[in-house]
């Protein structure tokens, strides 16, 4: 599974670009890097390196367009596999097939994909999100209550994880004193403090452990005892085809992503959208004088903070793209934060504006894999930032901010901030 020549970045002088190097990515995402990428090298091939999983090169996709070609494709750019592999989905390394790629649902093909997601779509209408918003909005105002008196507080970990973790426990049925233990579970999983791509760690293997014995737990827990939360209705629905309820395989990869997805990257879009009206303040000032714009301003915030850094796939067959020839199994990982920031795509897309319309932003992705839980990540960020402007006043940060070291997720630790409560 190899490469085409034409897509080697040696002979343009960026051959020491390495995306597999998680450094590179330890104080956010590293746009410049990017940015040359699309003017230079839009689509290459990223030869093999001493971190890459399986010892394997793959394509990278930085531009909106290309990117959007990939998503709009699926039969030729596979969530799940590709020839010559038994393993896939949609990180850099192979995942085991039956146990997460083919089971679940981000990283599953049609009609897998199709059949999973028509069992669990419903609870995730804009209607049924509507349906959450005094709950969310009540729940945003005590969270704020705990920290008002404070003056300062650490954003990210006491306001913007918070309403995401308390909010997905409650849909799935999850008690709240178990949610901090999820959340340790889920940030070890995701992120790589203490090792490369490839590494492992004895706090690694016993996070997913504990995930994964909880998942079991809580779906023997529904089987036996059906509730109305979310979790409990997709334990017991069954398909409009007869197909049958989800197997267990299927519920414990749902439980997996479903909290891991449902906290992860709508806290670092609110953290990072509080983060982006303090280092715009003008931007900050023009929102606070016109509510108005908070619509704007939560799709402005989705396209800025690229919470997801990038996804995989594989190629099925052999196809261009860009001028390129790709190889039927070769992997592809297109970059959200990149096709976000293209030239081409957005007028302006290093500056911040909360008014940006149009904005075709593809934070959630787009076409067969867009994100599920959207409706309710717009409803979370919305309310918590009109919350925080409505609430405080002097936003300031009082010390580093901490990211996450990664290259999957645009992640971030610790948002040391200072405010005056009104």
């Amino acid at each position: 599974m190899g490469a085409a020549a034409e897509g080697d970045l040696s002979d343009v002088g960026l051959n020491d670009v390495d995306l597999t190097d998680l450094d590179l990515f330890a104080a956010g995402f590293p746009h410049e890097v990017f940015t040359e990428l699309r003017r230079r090298r839009p689509v290459f091939w990223h030869p093999p390196t001493e971190h890459a999983p399986g010892g394997e090169g793959f394509w990278v996709v930085t531009r909106h367009a290309d990117v959007l070609t990939v998503l709009h494709d699926p039969a030729t750019f596979s969530s799940e596999t590709g020839p010559g592999r038994t393993g896939g989905g949609t990180t850099l390394d192979d995942l085991p097939p039956g146990f997460v790629t083919g089971v679940m649902l981000n990283m599953s093909d049609p009609p897998t994909h199709t059949r999973i997601r028509s069992l669990v779509n419903r609870a995730f209408t804009p209607r049924a999100v509507d349906a959450l918003d005094a709950w969310v909005r009540a729940r945003t105002d005590a969270i704020l209550d705990e920290v008002a008196d404070r003056g300062e507080c650490d954003l990210l970990l006491d306001v913007a994880a918070e309403l995401p973790l308390q909010t997905i426990a409650t849909l799935m049925g999850v008690p709240q004193e178990d949610r901090h233990q999820l959340f340790a579970w889920t940030t070890t999983i995701l992120d790589y403090r203490d090792r490369d791509l490839t590494g492992s760690s004895d706090e690694l293997a016993t996070a997913g452990l504990g995930l994964r014995a909880y998942g079991d737990d809580l779906i023997a827990e529904r089987r036996a005892d059906p509730t109305d939360d979310l979790f409990s209705q997709v334990v017991h629905a069954v398909a409009d085809d007869g197909s049958g309820t989800l197997s267990e395989a299927e519920l414990q990869a749902f439980f997996s992503l479903l909290f891991t997805a449902g906290s992860e990257t709508t806290r670092n879009s609110i953290a990072g959208g509080v983060l982006a009206l303090i280092e715009h303040p003008d931007e900050q000032a023009r929102l606070r004088a016109d509510p108005g714009l908070l619509p704007t301003a939560v799709e402005e915030v989705l396209r800025w903070t690229s919470a997801t850094a990038y996804n995989r796939r594989t190629a099925t067959r052999d196809t261009e793209l860009a001028g390129h020839t790709i190889r039927a199994g070769d992997k592809t990982t297109h970059w959200y934060p990149s096709a976000n920031r293209d030239e081409a795509a957005f007028a302006d897309p290093f500056r911040f504006d909360i008014g940006r319309d149009p904005n075709p932003h593809v934070a959630f992705g787009h076409g067969l894999h867009h994100c599920l839980g959207a409706p309710l990540a717009r409803k979370e960020i919305a309310v918590v930032l009109g919350a925080v402007l409505d609430r405080f006043d002097d936003l300031a940060l009082v010390g580093p901010v901490e990211w996450g070291r990664s290259n999957k997720h645009t992640s971030l630790r610790h948002l040391p901030i200072s405010f005056r409560a009104r």
